[in-house]
């Protein structure tokens, strides 16, 4: 019997696939030791609230334990007008705080930012601006077929306007019940009204994946069950945050975005190889030792409401 080149062809695909599905031996590859570097998770906003800075130490990529926390450092943000706001460290290894006092808030819209910190004989600086951010107008609640199948879903929208202006960056947060939506789905963020620059979106309504990019991602975990969960049921809450952000802070969370959306299993094959992403934390010695992390100062508004069914 003749077999055709088509159906060898074809076995060896299903039969390269089977492999890869098949292998299922764990790997512990041995990587390249580094030493620790600084991090530093500074993003300050102006809500009435203490603000908190966190440094840490980079650690081993399958190192499964929580971040070293850095001490003794000296920690400050100093606005365009001279005026200081020290962060002063807390039990807490690794964080540092600044605490309003008699109603203050941090920062004014406009205003340009540095922060620095003193570590060892070295110096780490970087600088934000706070930019405007437009006003949460309203949310609402959908009720409708979840798509692709039968079961009835609700879904929460908020509803903004972009001032007019191009150029404005927003990381919008989504707490549901109190507890922020973080996972690497749900991080929503837009330039203007939309996705990216050049989309012809400034002075406009945000687009409808962002206004909708509010919603939990939980799946269903009931027996026989596929899809998520409804992001919303009687009496859950929503509150929306819209932070205002950098152009270079807009890029971090795409790069964010990028490196921890992973597909998982086979299509991880095809997949954007992993990489480090971009930081605005430098040295103002250039020969001394690097860090990473990222700063930004935010202003904020934010809307509440709690879904009722009609």
């Amino acid at each position: 019997m003749k077999i055709s080149n088509k159906f060898i062809a074809s076995f060896l695909i299903i039969s390269t696939v089977i492999g890869f599905i098949a292998c299922e031996d764990k790997i512990s590859p041995a990587l390249e030791k580094a030493d620790p570097i600084l991090v530093v998770d500074a993003w300050i906003n102006n809500l009435p609230e203490t603000q908190t800075i966190v440094l840490t130490l980079t650690q081993p990529y399958l190192e499964n334990t929580l971040p070293v926390g850095v001490s003794g450092a000296t920690v400050s943000i100093t606005d365009n007008q001279s005026k200081v706001y020290n962060f002063n460290e807390t039990d807490k290894p690794g964080y540092y705080s600044w605490k309003p006092i008699g109603g203050e808030v941090f920062g004014k819209i406009g205003n340009n930012y540095t922060l620095t910190i003193k570590l060892k004989g070295e110096i780490f600086i970087s600088s934000s601006k706070m930019g405007r951010v437009p006003t949460v107008d309203s949310i609402t609640f959908e009720t409708e077929k979840e798509t692709g199948g039968t079961k009835m879903v609700t879904r929460g929208e908020f509803w903004a306007t972009d001032p007019v202006g191009v150029g404005d960056a927003y990381w919008i947060k989504a707490f549901k019940n109190g507890i922020l939506l973080n996972k690497p789905a749900e991080i929503n963020f837009a330039y203007d009204a939309g996705f990216s620059p050049g989309g012809q979106t400034d002075g406009v309504v945000f687009i409808t994946p962002i206004r909708r990019g509010i919603n939990s991602r939980d799946k269903d975990e009931s027996p026989g069950a596929t899809g998520n969960l409804s992001p919303f049921t009687e009496g859950d809450s929503i509150n929306v945050q819209i932070h205002s952000i950098s152009y270079p802070s807009f890029n971090y969370l795409n790069e964010v975005t990028l490196q921890t959306d992973r597909p998982g299993g086979f299509s991880e094959l095809f997949a954007r190889p992993l990489a480090n992403v971009s930081t605005n934390i430098v040295n103002a010695n250039p020969n001394g030792s690097k860090a990473v992390g990222f700063f930004n100062v935010a202003a904020v508004s934010s809307l509440g409401k709690r879904y009722k069914k009609k």
